[in-house]
């Protein structure tokens, strides 16, 4: 099983960053996760990882 993996926080913040600084809707979850390099996390792996800490 690989691990998942998740953008350093920087990343996070220079992504959220740009987000204010557009004037569209906001995307779909789908699209945040693909935008962060989280495509191969879905939300049932997100419940499973955040339940085990």
């Amino acid at each position: 099983m690989s691990a998942i993996t998740r953008p350093p926080k920087h990343l996070v913040r220079q992504y959220l960053e740009r987000r204010v600084r557009e004037q569209k809707p906001p995307p779909t979850p789908e699209e945040i996760r693909r935008q962060l390099g989280w495509e191969l996390l879905t939300p049932a792996d997100m419940k499973i990882a955040s339940s085990r800490s």
